[in-house]
């Protein structure tokens, strides 16, 4: 399967952003024994294996990852820092290398916001109800504990994530989008250029199973 890699030649995967989350939260891929983490985050509390920012990794060498994992991660940053983390993860990444990386899809929560939904319950998660307020700035228990690094800074919609994903320089782009009751943009960006079967393959293989193919 497009992804996987012999147990004789284990594969690195970054797992930015990580928190106390590893590889059994990733995706089907990267979960298998061949694939080694190295997880990263900003809070010592989770005990990552380096400590950084998307926006400066550099303590780690380039071209020494063959794939990265982020999941919504970007959304906390501003739009201006965006393009140097992307900068950071396509720096990284090995030639054949890709990213996967995921965040709120605004496209389909505007949808709640413009039927007057903004502060009902979206969806319910282990953290308790999420409204669209709280997909749109920060989830506000998390912020009313004081932990404003949840804040969200910017946003996307499938065609904005295509767009500044090809911007940062990958050469091949898949992505996909659900709306409700998921409101998630899933996209897998390529460093280097690869054909549409070979892009809707990787995707199949990282994405959740939710009913629409991706599309590339």
């Amino acid at each position: 399967m497009t992804g996987a890699h012999p147990a004789t030649d284990m594969a690195v995967f970054l797992h930015a952003g990580c928190g106390p989350k590893d590889k059994r939260h990733t995706t089907p891929v990267f979960a298998r024994p061949e694939w080694r983490e190295l997880r990263l985050d900003l809070d010592p509390a989770v005990q990552p294996d380096i400590e950084a920012s998307m926006t400066d990794m550099s303590v780690l060498a380039d071209a020494s990852v063959d794939a990265a994992y982020s999941s919504h991660n970007i959304e906390h940053l501003y739009a201006h820092e965006v393009p140097v983390a992307l900068a950071e993860f396509l720096r990284v990444l090995k030639p054949e290398g890709y990213l996967v990386v995921t965040c709120p899809d605004l496209q389909s929560v505007a949808r709640l916001v413009a039927a007057d939904k903004l502060v009902e319950t979206a969806y319910q998660s282990p953290a308790g109800p999420v409204s669209p307020l709280d997909i749109l700035y920060g989830f506000r228990p998390e912020l009313a504990r004081g932990n404003h690094f949840m804040a969200h800074r910017c946003g996307f919609t499938r065609r904005t994530l295509s767009a500044t994903l090809h911007a940062a320089g990958f050469a091949g782009v898949a992505i996909n989008h659900w709306g409700a009751p998921f409101f998630d943009l899933w996209a897998v960006a390529s460093k280097s250029m690869r054909d549409e079967a070979a892009m809707l393959a990787l995707a199949a293989a990282h994405f959740p199973v939710r009913g629409r193919p991706p599309a590339a």
